[in-house]
């Protein structure tokens, strides 16, 4: 299981994003959030491109304890869909709007 820092912010996107897809690589199925607590749109653009890039692989990913504010800045920009499989799509939908 991969698990990044407490930040993931345009301030670390980078280094954050080539741990996770190193990870990927190896085989890792599983990004585990529960340390991150500061993010920011970079956080959104990271987990997109690790679902990519383990789609590439022909690998299901799922990420688990998604922070809320990166739930909401994920249900923002439209990509609870693109982020599936179930740890996003059943936080969004236990959301009341």
């Amino acid at each position: 299981m991969f698990r990044p820092s407490h930040s993931l912010t345009v301030g670390n996107a980078k280094l954050t994003l080539e741990e996770g897809l190193r990870a990927i690589a190896g085989g890792e199925t599983e990004i585990d959030l529960s340390d991150v607590v500061a993010v920011d749109s970079a956080a959104v653009a990271t987990l997109l491109a690790w679902q990519v890039a383990a789609m590439n692989q022909g690998l299901t990913l799922h990420f688990s304890s998604l922070p809320a504010n990166l739930e909401s800045l994920i249900d923002l920009y439209g990509v609870t869909d693109l982020l599936a499989p179930a740890a996003v799509v059943v936080a969004a939908s236990t959301r009341h709007h």
